[in-house]
């Protein structure tokens, strides 16, 4: 194997997902500036919108976001076509 190949920094960092909390442990060479202390132990802290823990597609619970009145537009101007 070729010497210095992997970079000095890679350590243990802990991501953590800031919608529903869920935080895991994995090895990164990502730079942070906050720590976390889990179990006694202080590891880099990276803040993440969202995981696999929250997404809907992975959490089945996928729901409809609309913000800008778009579907009850549609719904108003087209409805139900199998009502008639």
């Amino acid at each position: 194997m070729k010497k210095d190949l992997h970079p000095a920094e890679y350590r243990e960092v802990v991501f953590k997902d800031m919608s529903n909390e869920e935080v895991f442990i994995t090895r990164s060479t990502i730079a942070t500036r906050e720590t976390i202390e889990i179990d006694g132990v202080t590891y880099p802290l990276v803040k993440l919108e969202i995981t696999n823990t929250s997404h809907p597609f992975f959490t089945g619970k996928q729901k409809l976001v609309d913000t800008a009145g778009r579907v009850d537009k549609f719904m108003s101007r087209y409805g139900d076509r199998r009502k008639k």
